[in-house]
Parts: C-alpha cells; sequence; structure tokens
C-alpha cells in the first residue's frame, strides 16, 4: 500500500479544520509541534489503496513569519515536504485568498485548490469556472463544502492523483516590476554562487523572503554565512532606498501589489462572475445588523452569555448528581474491600476516588458548556465578540485582538489560559502583548470552572446561572482594570489599530462540534487521570503524614476505650444513642487531628492567621497551595481534606455537602474564595508558558501580583460582608 503524505493549509476562517475533521473524522489525533507550543492535528484515513497522511496546519495569512503560526506552516512545509498542500480558500473571498496560495506556488510546494464555501458562492449569485481557474493556476481546483461534505469523494481522488502527478517542487516566478526584479536578479546569483541555504529553500524564494525583511529568514543567514548575509543586506538596503526616494514605498509593499495584479488579472478572464441586475444582501450582512449594533450586539451577547450558563445548569444538573453519588458509593465500596484503618484504604478512598473523582463529577456540566461554546466559535459568533469589543479594550489600553486570547482563556467559560497566552502571539504590539499575556489568567478557564460549581452548589444552588454568569463579568472587569493600571504604569504606550476578517454566518456540523467538545473533554478528562491524580496522591501524602505523636494518639485511644466499656453496660435506648455519638465525636476529632499534625495540615495552619482576613481556613490554604499546581487540584484537594478529616456515615456524602454543613464556610467565604481562585496565580504550566513567551522576569511578576490583588479583592469583600450582614 502506498503512502502519501498531505498538509492542508489556508486563511482562518476558510473552513480549513473543517474539512479537514470532516475527511478525517475521528481517525485524527492531537499534539504539539515539537519545541513549539503550537497544536498540531494530524489524520489518517485509506483512500483508492493509499493511505493519506493528512496535517492541518495552522491558519496563517503568508508566509513571511510574523506570528508563530506562519513560522510553523512554513516550517512544516519546508522540513517535511509534504507530497501535496491542499490549500483551502474562502470561494467568496478568492482574490484575497490567493494570495496565500501564491506564496505556496513560490516556495515551489505542490498545490491542489480546495474552493471551499461554495453554496455561499451560488447563493450569492455568483458562478466560478473551475477549469478556467485550474488552467489560470496551473493546480487542480475542487469545490468543495466542508461542513456538509459536499466535493468530499472528488477532492480525495483528486489529492491522489495530484500527488502522484507532482512529485517534485517547481517554484512559480512572477515579475514585480522594473524596480525589483533586476535587484532580485543579483540576490539569486549570490545566493545560488554561495550556496547559500540553498539546501533548504529555493534561491528565488530566499531572495524574496530577504526583501521582504524576514525576520527567521535573516537570523538563519546570519547563523550560515555571516559575511554573505551582510553583502544580501546590503543590497536590500540599497533597494529600499531607492524604493523610497523614487517610488514613497518600500520593497515588501511592491511585491504584494504585484502578487494582487497576478491574481486581479487572472480573475479577470471570466473565472469569477457576478449577478448584474440584483443586489443581494446575503444572510451575514442581515444578521450582522442587529449582533453587531452598538446598542443591541453588546445586549444580546449578554444574554447569550447567560442563557448558555442557564442551559448547562439546567441540563447538567441529574448527570451531576448522579456522578457525585456514583463516585461516593466506589468510595464506600472499594473502602469496604481494603484493611479497615489501613493507609492503603485511605490513599485510595481519600487520595485516589475522593480526590479524582470530585474533579471528574463535574464532566456532565463542562461537556454542555464545551458544545455551546464550539457552537459559537463554529458559527462565526465569537469573532463578532471581537469586533464588538475592540472599542471597550482601545479605552483600557488593550488591541481587538486581545479579545480571542482572553475568550480562549475562558471569556466565556471553559477556556484554558495555555493556548490563551500563546494566542496573543498574532498582536503585533510588543506592550499589548504583554498586558494581554498578564490578563488573559484571570479568565474562568475549565480548570476553575469545577471549583466555581462546587461553592455555588453548597452555597448558591438557586442562583447558579446568575452567579455564574456574575464570575464571567468580574473576570472581564478585573482583566480590563488591570490591564489599564498596568498600561499607565509599567507598560505604557500607545494602543494600536485594529483589522479583523469577518468570517460568514454558517450552521455548524454535528460532526465538527462533537470532534471540538470531545477534544476538549477528553484534555479534561486525561488531565484528571494523570496530572491530577499524581498531585492528589503526593498532597494525599503530605495530608497523612507525619503522624500525630503517641502521646496524643494514646489520648485518644483511652477516652475510645472508656466509652466503649460504658456502651457495653448501657441500659437503656438514650444511653446507647449518646455513647455512639461521643464515640463517632471521638473519631471525627482524631481524625481532623491527625490532618492537622500533617506536613500540608501544618502549612495550612501556619497560614490561617492571615489568610482569615479572606475567610479561608487551613483546609482551604491546602487546597489553594495546591491549585498553583493546577486549578482542578483545589477541588480533588478538597475532597480528599474532608475525607480524611470526616468519619464514615451510613449514607453517601458529596463533597458539597461536606463543605455546606462545616461551620467554617459560609456565603460571604464563598464568594471571597470564588474571587481569590478566579485571580489568583496561573496554574505552574501557565506560568512556563508566560516565561516562554515573554520572560521568566514577568511570568514571577504575574505569580506575585496576581496573587496580591485575588487576596486583597477576596480580604475587602469577606470584611465588608461581615460588617454588613
Amino acid at each position: 500500500m502506498q503512502a502519501c503524505h498531505v498538509a492542508f493549509a489556508g486563511n482562518p476562517n476558510a473552513g480549513k479544520t473543517t474539512l479537514f475533521n470532516n475527511v478525517t473524522g475521528s481517525r485524527q489525533h492531537v499534539g504539539n509541534y515539537p519545541g513549539i507550543t503550537v497544536e498540531r492535528k494530524e489524520g489518517r484515513l485509506i483512500h483508492q489503496d493509499t493511505e493519506l497522511n493528512i496535517v492541518d496546519l495552522p491558519g496563517c495569512y503568508s508566509l513571511t513569519a510574523y506570528t508563530q503560526e506562519e513560522l510553523v506552516a512554513r516550517q512544516v512545509l519546508v522540513e517535511e515536504r509534504p507530497e501535496l498542500v491542499v490549500n483551502v480558500v474562502d470561494a467568496t473571498k478568492l482574490e484575497r485568498h490567493l494570495y496565500l496560495t501564491i506564496q505556496f506556488m513560490e516556495l515551489g510546494a505542490p498545490i491542489l485548490l480546495a474552493l471551499n464555501m461554495m453554496d455561499d458562492v451560488r447563493n450569492k449569485g455568483m458562478s466560478i469556472d473551475l477549469k478556467k481557474l485550474a488552467k489560470g493556476m496551473g493546480c487542480p481546483v475542487v469545490g468543495t463544502v466542508a461542513r456538509s461534505g459536499e466535493g468530499k469523494p472528488e477532492l480525495l481522488d483528486r489529492i491522489i492523483e495530484a500527488a502522484e502527478d507532482q512529485s517534485t517542487w517547481q517554484p512559480l516566478q512572477i515579475s514585480y516590476g522594473p524596480d525589483i526584479d533586476p535587484v532580485l536578479e543579483t540576490l539569486i546569483a549570490t545566493i545560488e554562487q554561495h550556496q547559500f541555504l540553498t539546501q533548504r529553500y529555493p534561491s528565488r524564494w530566499l531572495a524574496i523572503k530577504y526583501l521582504e525583511d524576514d525576520e527567521q529568514i535573516i537570523e538563519q543567514g546570519r547563523k550560515e554565512n555571516p559575511s554573505i548575509a551582510d553583502e544580501l543586506n546590503s543590497i536590500v538596503e540599497n533597494l529600499r532606498d531607492h524604493c523610497a526616494k523614487t517610488l514613497n514605498s518600500f520593497p515588501e509593499a511592491i511585491i504584494a501589489d504585484y502578487r494582487y495584479g497576478f491574481i486581479h488579472s487572472l480573475l479577470k478572464r471570466g473565472i469569477v462572475t457576478y449577478p448584474e441586475d440584483v443586489e443581494r444582501m446575503d444572510l451575514t450582512d442581515n444578521l450582522d445588523k442587529v449582533l453587531t449594533h452598538k446598542v443591541f450586539g453588546p445586549a444580546l451577547m449578554m444574554i447569550l452569555l447567560y442563557l448558555m450558563f442557564q442551559i448547562t445548569f439546567t441540563l447538567g444538573d441529574y448527570p451531576l448528581q448522579a456522578l457525585e453519588f456514583l463516585f461516593s458509593w466506589l468510595g464506600r465500596t472499594v473502602g469496604g474491600w481494603l484493611p479497615n484503618g489501613g493507609y492503603l484504604q485511605s490513599l485510595v478512598v481519600s487520595g485516589v476516588i475522593d480526590g479524582v473523582g470530585g474533579v471528574l463529577s463535574f464532566v456532565p456540566l463542562i461537556v454542555i458548556m464545551f458544545i455551546m461554546i464550539a457552537f459559537l466559535e463554529d458559527c462565526g459568533y465569537m469573532a463578532r465578540v471581537a469586533y464588538m469589543m475592540d472599542k471597550i479594550f482601545r479605552t483600557f489600553g488593550l488591541h481587538g485582538s486581545s479579545v480571542m486570547p482572553f475568550i480562549i482563556s475562558g471569556g466565556i467559560a471553559g477556556g484554558c489560559a495555555v493556548p490563551g497566552v500563546m494566542a496573543a502571539r498574532t498582536l503585533r504590539s510588543p506592550r499589548e502583548k504583554l498586558a494581554t499575556i498578564l490578563t488573559a489568567p484571570f479568565m474562568p478557564c475549565g480548570a476553575k470552572i469545577p471549583v466555581f460549581l462546587l461553592l455555588i452548589g453548597a452555597f448558591f444552588a438557586e442562583y447558579r446561572p446568575l452567579i455564574m454568569f456574575g464570575i464571567t463579568l468580574t473576570a472581564w472587569a478585573m482583566a480590563l482594570l488591570v490591564a489599564r493600571l498596568l498600561r499607565s504604569t509599567l507598560i505604557r504606550g500607545e494602543s494600536t489599530p485594529f483589522v479583523m476578517e469577518l468570517p460568514p454566518y454558517r450552521w455548524p456540523t454535528l460532526q465538527g462540534i462533537l470532534i471540538h467538545t470531545w477534544e476538549r473533554t477528553w484534555e479534561y478528562i486525561k488531565k484528571a487521570g494523570t496530572v491530577i491524580l499524581a498531585i492528589s496522591i503526593l498532597l494525599w501524602l503530605a495530608m497523612t503524614f507525619p503522624r500525630p505523636d503517641h502521646t496524643q494518639t494514646e489520648s485518644f485511644n483511652l477516652q475510645r476505650s472508656q466509652l466503649q466499656q460504658q456502651l457495653r453496660h448501657a441500659n437503656t435506648t438514650e444511653q446507647v444513642a449518646q455513647l455512639e455519638g461521643q464515640l463517632t465525636e471521638i473519631s471525627r476529632r482524631q481524625s481532623l487531628e491527625a490532618l492537622k499534625s500533617s506536613a500540608a495540615g501544618q502549612l495550612g495552619k501556619m497560614l490561617e492567621p492571615i489568610s482569615s482576613w479572606a475567610g479561608f481556613n487551613w483546609r482551604t490554604n491546602i487546597a489553594l497551595i495546591g491549585g498553583v499546581a493546577a486549578k482542578e487540584v483545589i477541588v480533588s484537594t478538597l475532597g480528599t481534606a474532608y475525607s480524611l478529616g470526616e468519619v464514615d456515615s451510613d449514607e453517601p456524602t458529596s463533597l458539597i455537602d461536606r463543605i455546606a454543613k462545616d461551620n467554617d464556610w459560609n456565603r460571604i467565604s464563598a464568594i471571597s474564595a470564588i474571587l481569590f481562585v478566579l485571580l489568583y496565580a496561573p496554574c505552574f504550566v501557565t506560568i512556563v508558558v508566560m516565561a516562554r513567551e515573554t520572560s521568566w522576569r514577568w511570568a514571577c511578576f504575574a505569580l506575585f501580583f496576581n496573587t496580591a490583588i485575588a487576596f486583597g479583592l477576596a480580604t475587602l469583600v469577606y470584611q465588608t460582608g461581615l460588617r454588613l450582614f
């Protein structure tokens, strides 16, 4: 059986990933590119006795490495050299999207054009002659509708045909005019004469990158041969001076103009026709009149956000209760199989089942939330949120593009700060990028949601959608206020303008929504079964050892022995009940003292004089310290702490019930804890990514600065609440 390596590439919002999901289905896996924190999605399938290995490249607008995504896309093409690049373009924006196609062809990559969204082309009254386009571009062209699967069989057939026909890379050559072409030829001659980086790149493409001032290529050139690199840079600088004086322009702009001129002249050959007598206002334009209206748009966005939480809690209530009961029953059943009172029983029941089970209990709510978020992303609404928020963000010293890192981090609950921080790479201004990275972790990510659900379920069960809605608004407000503070003090500078292409509205496919939901849910479950499990076991050890001193243990054993002797001689039912209650209390106190004597308990007690200002007891302190590793650990640690500090009863008890019955907790301390968890130190993985994207100095700053803000606000709320209520 033959194998064929294929790359799917294209502009953001062209439907590339939807087409990739449609083609590969469940036969795909997700990871990161080696050494680079950018998601890599790969899929495999067999068609016509050929195994297709397909990689979904990050969406990009060009092959000049302005962003991490563009750099990754280029590296895959250069280093892996796929046998075919399926360039997915939005057929309704053909001229703009073919700009990237030209760059692929200049690199020499064998191209198959997948004209996506052909249904929108028909709805607009347009028509595209695919045969003429294929002849003009010199590559196969297939029309597709990714979300419905239209064109998929033909696409797979043409992929195999094109991969067999185009086994060699042949770079496209375009004239860039009398000012650029002679200099380009000089650069090519110098590069070829010295074999300068030609083992990796075509010489003409390399020369163009020097003209476009591509930082990554220029840096590679310096490392390869500094003298040749200086010679090339000198030639380019002379051209820059010439273009500035004679054309009032620069080489990058001239090259871009000629590329668009090539595309425009091609499309004028009757390839695209438009209706002459009918003015069409498509669905996207009509919806945007309302959904992006300066008054109705934000109001509808708030209503939509609230409805998301209402639906989540309405549909997820019973599955949540069922899982809580299941893990409580499992803990009691497994505990009954193991030696009573031993370390193994404690580890399995308190450390593993109560710890990890507390996190997994919230999976139904997480799934429902992820489904709705995937729907909003796939239908094109998320881009409108960024558009509407731009003016507000500029007021606070941020950029409209900062909205997407916030949303990805959990701005519409359920994201993750790690990809949110990485998404800030698209910001060109270093100051706006830094302010975005420092404040994105304030968002209610998927790791924080179980903590919120736990405390809301314990103290605000009747107001759950409203409280979650309030938490989300608070996160946005705090992120903007802190960003304004940072941009006015430590990170001063002007805001840059916002430019973004709004994708058309589309009805998402069920397959796409399910794939996106499963990917996020599986990451959550996998984290609970690996990272959270490991941390839960470590925290169980910290909450179990060292054991109480011998004197304290003997004191409890003596009291228990005396009560048991009295119980044997009890004459009435009332005496029996009273003595059994005292025995239970002795066991509870002994378990509690053992927890306090442990390393974690001692640390929690040591911090309690300070943490009590915000309403946190020593158990909560243990959980919050563990939460620096991963926020889900807060729930698992509380589950372990309350399990170790309690005596088994005849009925299964959920963590929500245990916290609700703890006298150290009340509604005011619950609100204080919610605010603290929302705002305090990012998790360890996020800190590492922040350091990678900025520096360790700024990552450590976020660790302490965010915690200080969180504790200050939590203390203010708790102390004010005590005095008012």
